[in-house]
Protein backbone atom coordinates (compact mmCIF):
# COMPACT_ATOMS: atom_id res chain seq x y z
CA UNK A 1 0.00 0.00 0.00
CA UNK A 2 1.82 2.91 -1.41
CA UNK A 3 5.00 3.41 0.40
CA UNK A 4 5.40 0.03 1.76
CA UNK A 5 6.93 -3.22 -0.58
CA UNK A 6 3.86 -4.95 -2.69
CA UNK A 7 0.98 -6.88 -1.82
CA UNK A 8 -0.18 -9.16 -4.62
CA UNK A 9 -3.35 -11.60 -3.82
CA UNK A 10 -3.04 -15.20 -5.98
CA UNK A 11 -6.51 -16.83 -6.39
CA UNK A 12 -6.27 -20.29 -6.91
CA UNK A 13 -8.45 -21.90 -9.12
CA UNK A 14 -11.44 -20.53 -10.67
CA UNK A 15 -14.16 -22.50 -11.62
CA UNK A 16 -16.64 -20.45 -14.89
CA UNK A 17 -20.33 -20.43 -13.69
CA UNK A 18 -19.79 -21.56 -10.07
CA UNK A 19 -16.85 -18.75 -9.01
CA UNK A 20 -17.41 -15.89 -11.28
CA UNK A 21 -18.63 -13.77 -8.01
CA UNK A 22 -16.18 -15.27 -5.62
CA UNK A 23 -13.44 -14.84 -7.62
CA UNK A 24 -14.79 -11.12 -8.69
CA UNK A 25 -15.26 -10.53 -4.67
CA UNK A 26 -11.72 -11.46 -4.30
CA UNK A 27 -10.38 -8.86 -6.50
CA UNK A 28 -12.19 -6.49 -4.90
CA UNK A 29 -11.63 -6.77 -1.25
CA UNK A 30 -7.81 -7.76 -2.28
CA UNK A 31 -8.55 -3.58 -4.17
CA UNK A 32 -10.21 -1.91 -1.26
CA UNK A 33 -8.42 -3.55 1.53
CA UNK A 34 -4.99 -2.38 0.19
CA UNK A 35 -3.44 -5.05 -1.80
CA UNK A 36 -1.63 -3.61 -4.94
CA UNK A 37 -2.71 -6.22 -7.59
CA UNK A 38 -4.39 -9.40 -7.88
CA UNK A 39 -3.75 -12.26 -10.35
CA UNK A 40 -6.10 -14.60 -11.30
CA UNK A 41 -6.41 -17.97 -13.35
CA UNK A 42 -6.54 -17.19 -17.10
CA UNK A 43 -10.07 -18.32 -17.61
CA UNK A 44 -11.28 -15.69 -14.87
CA UNK A 45 -11.88 -12.80 -17.72
CA UNK A 46 -14.98 -11.72 -16.44
CA UNK A 47 -13.64 -10.96 -12.65
CA UNK A 48 -10.94 -9.02 -14.29
CA UNK A 49 -12.93 -7.12 -16.43
CA UNK A 50 -15.15 -5.96 -13.60
CA UNK A 51 -12.32 -5.48 -11.32
CA UNK A 52 -10.38 -3.23 -14.44
CA UNK A 53 -14.12 -1.58 -14.62
CA UNK A 54 -14.39 -0.52 -10.87
CA UNK A 55 -10.87 0.27 -10.30
CA UNK A 56 -11.02 2.56 -13.55
CA UNK A 57 -14.13 4.22 -11.98
CA UNK A 58 -13.20 4.60 -8.31
CA UNK A 59 -9.25 4.92 -8.79
CA UNK A 60 -6.43 2.99 -8.14
CA UNK A 61 -3.85 1.97 -8.40
CA UNK A 62 -4.55 -1.47 -8.71
CA UNK A 63 -3.32 -3.79 -11.27
CA UNK A 64 -5.46 -6.84 -12.42
CA UNK A 65 -4.22 -9.67 -14.13
CA UNK A 66 -4.52 -13.29 -15.38
CA UNK A 67 -2.18 -16.39 -14.76
CA UNK A 68 -1.96 -19.39 -16.72
CA UNK A 69 0.22 -20.95 -14.42
CA UNK A 70 -0.31 -19.35 -11.04
CA UNK A 71 2.09 -22.39 -9.59
CA UNK A 72 4.85 -20.31 -11.57
CA UNK A 73 4.01 -17.09 -9.52
CA UNK A 74 4.62 -18.47 -6.29
CA UNK A 75 7.49 -20.61 -6.73
CA UNK A 76 9.08 -17.17 -8.75
CA UNK A 77 7.63 -14.52 -6.23
CA UNK A 78 10.19 -12.14 -5.37
CA UNK A 79 9.25 -11.84 -1.27
CA UNK A 80 7.73 -14.16 1.49
CA UNK A 81 4.73 -15.65 0.75
CA UNK A 82 1.51 -16.32 3.03
CA UNK A 83 -1.07 -19.00 2.28
CA UNK A 84 -4.39 -18.16 3.77
CA UNK A 85 -6.12 -21.52 4.85
CA UNK A 86 -8.70 -22.35 7.85
CA UNK A 87 -5.92 -24.72 8.58
CA UNK A 88 -2.96 -22.41 9.11
CA UNK A 89 -1.50 -20.59 12.41
CA UNK A 90 -3.73 -18.57 14.05
CA UNK A 91 -3.44 -15.18 12.71
CA UNK A 92 -3.67 -13.90 15.95
CA UNK A 93 -0.05 -15.83 16.76
CA UNK A 94 1.88 -14.50 13.40
CA UNK A 95 0.34 -11.42 12.50
CA UNK A 96 3.21 -9.44 13.85
CA UNK A 97 5.96 -11.59 12.32
CA UNK A 98 4.74 -11.25 9.08
CA UNK A 99 3.77 -7.48 9.66
CA UNK A 100 7.41 -6.64 10.42
CA UNK A 101 8.78 -9.06 7.51
CA UNK A 102 6.76 -6.85 5.18
CA UNK A 103 7.03 -3.22 6.94
CA UNK A 104 10.29 -3.51 8.67
CA UNK A 105 12.44 -5.56 6.35
CA UNK A 106 10.97 -4.73 3.34
CA UNK A 107 9.96 -8.09 1.79
CA UNK A 108 6.78 -7.96 -0.54
CA UNK A 109 4.08 -10.49 0.28
CA UNK A 110 2.21 -12.89 -2.12
CA UNK A 111 -1.66 -13.79 0.05
CA UNK A 112 -3.09 -17.27 -1.69
CA UNK A 113 -6.93 -17.74 -1.63
CA UNK A 114 -7.74 -20.86 -3.12
CA UNK A 115 -11.03 -21.95 -4.80
CA UNK A 116 -11.04 -25.82 -4.55
CA UNK A 117 -9.50 -27.88 -3.12
CA UNK A 118 -5.62 -26.56 -2.96
CA UNK A 119 -2.86 -28.82 -3.10
CA UNK A 120 0.08 -29.53 -0.50
CA UNK A 121 2.70 -28.16 -2.81
CA UNK A 122 1.09 -24.38 -2.08
CA UNK A 123 1.31 -25.42 1.98
CA UNK A 124 4.92 -26.43 1.91
CA UNK A 125 6.06 -23.38 -1.10
CA UNK A 126 3.99 -20.70 2.15
CA UNK A 127 6.11 -18.70 4.38
CA UNK A 128 3.36 -18.89 6.50
CA UNK A 129 -0.23 -20.68 6.01
CA UNK A 130 -2.50 -18.82 7.97
CA UNK A 131 -5.71 -19.19 9.49
CA UNK A 132 -7.69 -16.39 10.30
CA UNK A 133 -10.32 -19.16 12.26
CA UNK A 134 -10.49 -22.23 12.35
CA UNK A 135 -14.31 -23.05 11.23
CA UNK A 136 -15.66 -23.29 7.83
CA UNK A 137 -15.45 -19.51 5.73
CA UNK A 138 -15.03 -18.12 2.75
CA UNK A 139 -11.67 -17.38 1.01
CA UNK A 140 -13.19 -13.35 0.75
CA UNK A 141 -13.32 -13.20 4.52
CA UNK A 142 -10.36 -14.83 5.40
CA UNK A 143 -8.45 -12.12 3.04
CA UNK A 144 -10.34 -9.30 4.27
CA UNK A 145 -9.44 -9.72 7.96
CA UNK A 146 -5.93 -10.71 7.10
CA UNK A 147 -5.06 -7.50 4.55
CA UNK A 148 -6.98 -5.33 7.88
CA UNK A 149 -4.91 -7.15 10.08
CA UNK A 150 -1.37 -6.64 8.02
CA UNK A 151 -1.97 -2.55 7.49
CA UNK A 152 -3.47 -2.33 11.09
CA UNK A 153 -6.51 -0.35 9.73
CA UNK A 154 -4.64 1.99 7.45
CA UNK A 155 -6.38 0.58 4.28
CA UNK A 156 -9.58 2.33 5.34
CA UNK A 157 -8.22 5.92 5.31
CA UNK A 158 -6.54 5.16 1.46
CA UNK A 159 -6.93 8.07 -0.59
CA UNK A 160 -7.63 6.82 -4.61
CA UNK A 161 -5.52 8.19 -7.52
CA UNK A 162 -7.54 8.85 -10.44
CA UNK A 163 -11.37 8.50 -9.25
CA UNK A 164 -14.18 9.46 -11.51
CA UNK A 165 -16.26 8.62 -8.77
CA UNK A 166 -16.70 8.29 -4.98
CA UNK A 167 -18.78 7.22 -2.46
CA UNK A 168 -20.12 10.03 -0.30
CA UNK A 169 -20.36 8.31 3.50
CA UNK A 170 -24.22 8.80 4.78
CA UNK A 171 -25.77 7.27 7.40
CA UNK A 172 -28.62 5.55 5.63
CA UNK A 173 -29.03 6.05 1.42
CA UNK A 174 -26.92 6.09 -1.39
CA UNK A 175 -24.49 8.40 -2.47
CA UNK A 176 -22.20 8.22 -5.49
CA UNK A 177 -20.51 11.80 -7.01
CA UNK A 178 -18.25 12.59 -9.58
CA UNK A 179 -14.61 13.51 -8.83
CA UNK A 180 -14.46 17.03 -8.32
CA UNK A 181 -11.24 17.84 -10.55
CA UNK A 182 -9.71 19.95 -7.91
CA UNK A 183 -9.09 17.43 -5.45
Amino acid sequence: MYEEPEVAVLRLGHRPGRDERMTTHVGLTARALGADRVYFPDNAGQSLETVADITDRFGGPFTVELTDSPNAIIREWDGRVVHLTMYGERVQDVESEIRTTHREDGEALLLVVGSEKVSFDVYEAADWNVGVTNQPHSEVAGLAVFLDRLFEGRELDREWVGAEHQVIPMETGKRVEPVDDDR
